[in-house]
């Protein structure tokens, strides 16, 4: 399909993930500027019946706005394929590999890129011994935003104590010190890094609160550090097989220079709320937040 055929578009949002505020936000804000494009945009809250809302909708291409899992884990992805719809953002594959951290990982480690230690461990293993050495974070594996995540400090006595609706398994990581930074790749191109600044762990309410955080872009450290991250996270886009655009995040212990840098996780569905980071990169890039949707919606109609 050629991209100037491309007039109605279906913005999947919302539903059922422990994301899906994160999503209506994101959804809305996207709807909103692409009707600004001059498309025609239709809003549907994922649910149950999405299949035969897109079937009898028809849309040239679906923009997914969803986040978390069934929306960015390749179930949503797989549907559209089998629907022969066009959408946005990565394709089964990548989703599927990009939301489980632990494959991620190991996709990483295969091509060079530097990570943190870590490990997939019972939640009763890790209730009853540190499973790492402390300082480490225990997180789900296949969630995003932050949802779920415990840091044990250095000087912990005992291992924590999961919440009760913890997964029966979660990633064991070692803590990485450091700033925090992020760079969004867009098709074959890595845009600027970010820092992000908070007066704590970077959490949930700190990623989508106004004020939350403070986002310094570009961010102010070495040449090298800023190149460094722009291919890593263009050779993580590549590796995991990404399309349209990503978002990976990085911890870097500058007292190390460029041996502090790791990576944590790329994000195949980054947050497009009025706080978010990669809408950021790409206006210091030169884009609206309207031409930035524009041009996700059309290297979504190319076909691939």
């Amino acid at each position: 399909m050629s991209s100037r055929a491309v007039q109605s578009i279906a913005v999947l949002m919302g539903g059922p993930s422990a994301e899906r505020e994160v999503s209506l936000s994101t959804g809305r804000e996207c709807a909103k500027a692409l009707r600004s494009e001059g498309f025609d945009v239709t809003e549907i809250d994922a649910g149950e019946d999405v299949a035969e809302r897109l079937k009898a909708l028809a849309p040239d291409v679906v923009f997914n706005a969803l986040h978390g899992r069934w929306g960015e884990d390749g179930c949503i992805q797989g549907l559209l394929e089998w629907l022969k719809i066009p959408y946005t953002h990565s394709g089964v594959l990548a989703s599927a590999t990009a939301i489980d951290k632990e494959r991620t990982k190991a996709v990483y480690r295969a091509h060079g890129l530097p990570v943190a230690e870590s490990r997939l461990a019972c939640r009763d293993d890790i209730e009853a011994r540190h499973v790492l050495p402390p300082p480490y974070v225990v997180k789900p594996y296949n969630e995003g935003s932050s949802v779920g995540i415990y840091i044990v400090r250095e000087d912990a006595n005992t291992p924590p104590k999961l919440a009760e609706d913890a997964a029966e398994v979660l990633m064991v990581e070692a803590f990485a010190p450091g700033r925090e930074l992020t760079c969004t790749v867009m098709g074959d191109r890595a845009l600027g890094v970010t820092e992000i600044l908070t007066e704590g762990w970077y959490d949930y309410h700190a990623k989508y609160a106004a004020g939350g955080s403070r986002h310094v872009c570009p961010a102010e450290i070495p040449a090298e550090i800023t190149q460094a991250c722009q291919a890593h996270a263009l050779t993580a886009h590549e590796a995991l097989g990404c399309r349209g655009i990503s978002r990976t995040d990085f911890r870097w212990d500058d007292g190390k220079g460029a041996a502090g840098l790791v990576l944590l996780e790329t994000n195949t569905q980054p947050g497009m709320t009025p706080t978010s980071l990669s809408p950021e990169h790409a206006a210091h890039a030169g884009f609206t937040f309207g031409a930035f949707c524009r041009w996700i919606v059309e290297d979504a109609s190319c076909g691939r």
